[in-house]
């Protein structure tokens, strides 16, 4: 098996201003991306995981009566496993900085 390694790859920057699609025509927006290292979304998801986290805290009684305190560990393991998340994102970052 021979694998083939490309050096470089030439990205055009002219994009199509407009598709048709039959007898529509369908205009395309030039839109930058919000957030391309993704370290933002991480870090907003993480917070929501913890605000639950928290808010849930005072029910633990209450969601142990009812057989729900898994709501309580899942939303620590997704606030967990979002800051592992986050430096993942951060390091990425960093590296694609580095590169450039």
């Amino acid at each position: 098996m021979r694998l083939a390694i490309v050096d470089s790859v030439q990205i055009r920057d002219e994009q199509p201003s407009e598709h048709r699609l039959g007898k529509r025509v369908l205009a395309v927006a030039e839109v930058e991306p919000l957030d391309v290292d993704g370290v933002r979304t991480v870090a907003v998801g993480s917070a929501i995981w913890l605000v639950a986290f928290l808010a849930l805290l005072p029910f633990t009684s209450r969601l142990a009566d009812a057989d729900r305190l898994w709501w309580l560990w899942a939303c620590l393991a997704g606030f967990g496993l979002g800051l592992f998340g986050y430096e993942y994102c951060r390091r990425r970052r960093r590296a694609r900085h580095a590169e450039h």
